[in-house]
């Protein structure tokens, strides 16, 4: 069993404290390796590193800095295999979407990388004979990257490589529930030509390493990405020091499916997005409002595509549709609203108990009809595979109930009538809408929410202007 210390200044540094955080597999409890639960002391040390390490970084070229990137990529791409098998094991989701994952990184690295030579400032006309106006994009300086546990190998691409590219250096928190892939990206670092400190690496808990990284007054911005009590969190932490915020945050993404919608395609996508990683994905079909006219046919179909989806351990010797959830905690708040809602009034037409298993917790793949909109499971993230069915008269009130949430993340909508589809994308209030498709973003398109799902967004040129901020120069001609 492996102790792995943190990353600081490119190499790996002994906490300065003696507290340990083990991770265990979620689908057999083996413990897989400890890390160190880091002090405010290393975190300062990490801070420093990239301090240290940034003016010298934003003085390369973007293309140099982009060719690192690249070589990152390239070092993914060389055990694609092993470090999928490794997220397996330590979040679990199935092995074939740990792959997509890995491979996605690689992908989103070189994504990234392309934008060094398309980083633009403008030339502004000013009201003054002879004047010229320059608007520069700058890096901010050091950013703070906080991440979760259901996409962690992903995630550290999603925040590094737009950080890195405009000339940001970057101190990342992983999760603590998934430590071990953080540790072997470190390990894939080396073999590139990373100058120390541009990415530095501290383990720990929130309420501690996190804490001390959002409240630094050496930090430009914050991106984090997690449920909305942290997120509120580390504003706080962030506000002494008027630290920018990149927030990505919960969701409870309605799915319209309307009189006219191709059913089976409906049933297919959203069962898709309510089980993948089981169903422990922030953009994710979480409530789904169905036409009255064909609720019953779409439950019976919705229903029978859940009960044949299997589950277990990733890494066992059957195949699964999904795997565990992430610990005992998130099992037990899934089973809590769904006992609930039946308590309430709805009617648990598949699922809705732990399923059998010698380790490991495993939920079954469930559905509840008859639910409404004041039911807390219509109001709270689930966060598992569960899919409650509201159903509705019209148009108006399936927008209506949409947007009556505190989130605002995704959302989608399955119709045959392209004007019906542009009207509902024009009045509903989410930061990303799916037509006809199972919720899941494009590198290219800027992931963000709305209400308490987050401030600022994630990828394409939107979200890399995320990481610079704006200079203004004013040149007088005499």
């Amino acid at each position: 069993m492996t102790h792995y210390h943190n990353f600081i200044n490119g190499a790996f540094t002994p906490s300065s404290g003696t507290g340990v955080i083990e991770d265990r597999n979620p689908a057999t409890g083996a413990l897989i390796c400890t890390v160190p639960d880091s002090t405010p002391s290393d975190v300062a040390a990490a801070i420093a590193a990239a301090q240290d390490a940034q003016k010298e970084w934003a003085k390369r070229p973007a293309i140099q800095r982009a060719n690192v990137l690249r070589q990152i990529a390239a070092r993914i791409r060389e055990d694609v295999e092993g470090l999928a098998r490794i997220i397996t094991e330590e979040q679990g989701k199935v092995l074939p979407l740990a792959r997509v994952e890995v491979a996605f990184t690689a992908d989103y690295l070189d994504y990234m990388a392309e934008w060094a030579r398309r980083i633009e400032g403008e030339i502004l006309e000013s009201d003054r004979p002879g004047e010229t106006i320059f608007l520069f994009r700058q890096p901010i300086g050091i950013i703070g990257g906080i991440l979760p546990w259901n996409f962690p190998f992903f995630l550290i691409a999603r925040k590094a490589a737009p950080a890195l590219v405009t000339g940001n250096t970057i101190v990342i928190k992983p999760s603590e529930e998934t430590p071990h892939n953080a540790a072997k990206f470190c390990e894939l670092l080396l073999k590139t030509d990373l100058p120390p400190g541009v990415i530095n690496f501290v383990h720990g808990r929130g309420a501690t390493a996190g804490k001390a990284l959002a409240s630094s007054p050496k930090i430009g911005m914050v991106s984090f990405t997690g449920s909305v009590e942290t997120g509120s969190a580390i504003m706080a932490s962030a506000a002494a020091n008027i630290t920018k915020v990149n927030l990505e945050l919960g969701g409870k993404a309605p799915a319209i499916v309307l009189a006219d919608a191709d059913i089976d395609l409906a049933v297919n996508s959203i069962k898709a997005s309510r089980v993948i990683n089981s169903g422990q994905v922030c953009n994710c079909a979480e409530r789904v409002y169905v036409d009255r006219r064909v609720a019953d046919q779409f439950t019976e179909k919705l229903a029978a595509a859940m009960a044949q989806t299997r589950y277990g351990d990733p890494l066992g010797d059957k195949p699964v549709d999904y795997g565990p959830m992430i610990n005992e905690a998130g099992f037990h708040k899934v089973d809590k609203l769904v006992q609930g809602a039946v308590a309430a009034g709805a009617t648990l037409v598949t699922g809705g108990k732990r399923a059998p298993s010698d380790a490991g917790f495993y939920y079954e793949p469930t559905v509840l009809a008859g639910c409404r909109q004041d039911m807390e499971i219509i109001r709270k993230e689930v966060f598992g595979p569960v899919s409650p069915i509201v159903t509705f008269h019209d148009l108006d009130e399936a927008i209506a109930y949409s947007n009556d949430s505190d989130y605002g993340l995704t959302s989608s909508i399955y119709t045959r009538d392209l004007n019906t589809a542009l009207r509902a994308c024009q009045e509903i209030r989410f930061g990303e809408t799916y037509i006809n498709r199972e919720n899941f973003e494009a590198m290219q398109g800027f992931h963000a929410g709305v209400r308490k799902s987050g401030i600022g967004g994630a990828d394409g040129k939107h979200g890399l202007y995320e990481y610079t901020q704006t200079h203004i120069v004013y040149i007088q001609r005499h």
